[in-house]
C-alpha cells in the first residue's frame, strides 16, 4: 500500500448520501480519504504522505513487516 511515486489522484465525489452517512470533505493536501463498504461494515481508507491508515490506525508496508523479522 505505500506508493511514493504514484501522484494522487482527484477525488471523485458522488451524489448525496444518507443523512446517517455524510458526505467527507475534499482530501487535504496530500491526503486520500476512500470509504469502503464491505460485509463487515464500512471502513475509512486514507493515505497520508504515501503510509496507509485504516480507520485511524496506521497499515504496516511489506517492507516494514520483513525488516522486522529480520
Amino acid at each position: 500500500m505505500n506508493a511514493p511515486n504514484l501522484p494522487l489522484l482527484p477525488e471523485v465525489q458522488l451524489g448525496p448520501q444518507p443523512a446517517d452517512q455524510p458526505n467527507l470533505g475534499p482530501a487535504s493536501e496530500g491526503v486520500q480519504r476512500y470509504v469502503w463498504h464491505s460485509a463487515y461494515g464500512a471502513m475509512l481508507i486514507e493515505v497520508r504522505d504515501g503510509a496507509a491508515f485504516v480507520n485511524g490506525a496506521r497499515v504496516a508496508s511489506m517492507a516494514e513487516l520483513r525488516a522486522a523479522e529480520a
